[in-house]
């Protein structure tokens, strides 16, 4: 039996470029209809849902009840507010299109643990191998949905080589699963922690695999802006677009984009990844 719900939209909001923000869409359980703009995704629990747009509210369709609701409203960001930001932007002509289209919000999963994983399975590789390795994940460990930290502590190093192809990655996949499942961390207290910016991505890079890169990318997928995630496609497309095809120093880079404050995290992802 498929339910269906509609949600009202914040303000500010653009399902489109939500969806849009970055390739989470079409990372599985994530896929993505991008001709008719239907953003399905399956759960935990194995409960489905399609979400796609009609007279500026959500619709959801979904195998499950009411309660899927809150996760739908994380996943797209509902809680974000961006005002600020779009208040920074004023005085960029290159970038008002930001604000105009409502763009920022960054896709994330219904939870961090899977963000987590997902954001170590970009680290060192190509796109192509990302998609693989995660979708190994989901289709030889989850049931189609993304598999729990007990799930992936149940197998072994071996299994990730082989069967994951995660490569160096696969003792860290142990490691992690093994301190998730049994309770010695708790990536999901990154989304409320109080600690400053800096000492979180501290926490963050404890978990191997995590470097500068990884943690400033799950710091945005919490709310947090103030780290750049440099990686070699945002090294390119800087170089490429503002400095006239020379590399450059990180630094210069960062100088570059300081006076975005907190926010400059979001505005280097938005000027050089985000189609405007």
């Amino acid at each position: 039996m498929t339910n269906t719900f509609y949600l009202e939209t914040p303000a500010n909001f653009s399902f489109r470029a939500t969806v849009n923000s970055h390739g989470w869409s079409v990372l599985l359980p994530f896929q993505l209809d991008e001709e008719n703009l239907r953003l399905s995704y399956v759960f935990q629990d194995g409960v489905s849902v399609i979400i796609s747009e009609t007279e500026k509210k959500l619709k959801i369709e979904t195998d499950g009840d009411e309660k899927i609701l809150p996760y739908i409203q994380h996943i797209l960001r509902f809680d974000e507010d961006l005002s600020d930001f779009y208040k920074i932007l004023k005085n960029e002509k290159r970038l008002n299109w930001i604000a105009e289209t409502s763009a920022g919000r960054l896709l994330r999963s219904p939870n961090v643990f899977e963000d987590l994983v997902k954001t170590i399975c970009t680290t060192n590789c190509s796109w192509s191998l990302t998609k693989i390795m995660v979708k190994n994940l989901v289709e030889k460990l989850g049931n189609n949905d993304f598999p729990t930290a007990k799930q992936m502590a149940g197998v072994s190093e071996v299994f990730y080589r082989t069967e994951i192809r995660a490569g160096y990655r696969s003792g860290y996949f142990v490691e992690l699963a093994e301190k998730v499942a049994g309770g010695k961390l708790n990536p999901e207290s990154w989304l409320t922690s109080d600690l400053p910016t800096k000492e979180l991505k501290k926490e963050m890079k404890k978990v191997k695999g995590v470097g500068d890169y990884a943690a400033e990318n799950l710091l945005k997928l919490v709310g947090r802006y103030d780290g750049l995630a440099l990686d070699s496609f945002l090294r390119s497309e800087f170089y490429k677009r503002h400095n006239g095809g020379n590399v450059c120093e990180d630094k210069q880079i960062r100088d570059f984009y300081e006076k975005f404050g907190v926010w400059c995290g979001l505005a280097i992802w938005c000027d050089l990844a985000v189609s405007s």
